[in-house]
């Protein structure tokens, strides 16, 4: 009969106490299990080892915990560069709005002003618009929308809401060229409104500057004395506003005095401005009263037949 092997017969024990030991532990188990869960004894110590094992799981978790915050920065960054561009663009298109809606304000008020001229004014005048400037500091002459298929003739005077601008020199068939009464060739009559002292404003080359010589010293004329047209020379109407005196100073000779006067139009402002058409002048002394003919007086004064 074959003997067993001592080895075998080791292990065979060795595997029946590890046996027994196991079931020893899962009862002890599910006695500390059914105690805890009777009275919660072990509540206290779960606290402890929770405490414990919390930091060994943040930091398997940081890893993973580092990648997605970085995702998430680079993302965050991506979406705030993308919203402040449209951001940008935006305000960027409202100020462009604002700027636009402010400039067609202004325009309609321009234009709410040259319409009130007109009807105040009851004359015969057309509107037309700026297009182009003369850019030489001593030609103060502009270009308009309107020439001679709009009816303009060389001498309509010019002028905007506020006051006579100049006057045009140059018709084409659809634009026309208006000298302006500060260019130094330009010389308008005017008239003080205060007193009717009449002179001559010449252009000085200045935007901003007419310049009144030659008025004797005894003239009744001081600082902010307004100007408007005489209607000498029958080229300007007679009282539209020209400018306001600024400065009264004496000549070299001492015998005259000089003013400086700041033209009423906005030479340099003014987009819309109004020609005035001509405007009928009566030419040498009235006509005579329509008298009877001799023989109708004399057969109104004769006697009837029979009497």
């Amino acid at each position: 009969m074959p003997l067993s092997s001592p080895d075998k017969v080791s292990l065979f024990a060795e595997g029946a106490v590890s046996t027994a030991r196991l079931i020893a532990y899962l009862t002890l188990a599910m006695i500390v299990m059914v105690v805890d869960h009777r009275g919660n004894y072990l509540e206290h110590l779960r606290a402890v080892a929770g405490t414990l094992v919390e930091p060994v799981y943040r930091m398997a978790a940081l890893p993973s915990d580092v990648a997605r915050a970085g995702r998430l920065a680079v993302a965050t960054q991506t979406q705030l560069v993308d919203e402040n561009r449209d951001l940008r663009e935006a305000l960027l298109l409202a100020q462009v709005r604002l700027n636009r809606m402010s400039a067609l304000t202004a325009q309609n008020d321009r234009l709410k002003k040259l319409l009130d001229v007109q009807n105040e004014l009851g004359l015969g005048v057309q509107l037309a618009r700026l297009i182009d400037i003369d850019l030489d500091p001593f030609r103060h002459r502009v270009v308009l929308d309107a020439g001679s298929a709009q009816m303009i003739k060389v001498g309509q005077p010019v002028l905007d809401a506020f006051g006579i601008m100049g006057q045009i020199v140059e018709v084409l068939p659809n634009t026309s060229v208006a000298l302006l009464i500060t260019d130094p060739t330009h010389a308008i009559p005017v008239m003080v409104r205060r007193t009717g002292l009449r002179t001559i404003a010449y252009g000085t080359g200045a935007i901003d500057r007419l310049q009144l010589p030659n008025i004797p010293i005894s003239a009744d004329i001081k600082v902010g004395d307004e100007l408007v047209t005489s209607g000498l020379g029958g080229r300007f109407p007679m009282g539209f506003e020209v400018g306001r005196i600024v400065e009264i100073s004496n000549d070299e000779s001492g015998m005259f005095a000089a003013a400086t006067a700041k033209p009423a139009a906005a030479l340099d402002r003014s987009g819309e401005v109004l020609l005035l058409q001509d405007l009928p002048q009566p030419m040498g002394p009235p006509a005579p009263e329509e008298t009877p003919a001799p023989d109708a007086a004399a057969a109104s004064s004769s006697p009837e037949p029979g009497r």
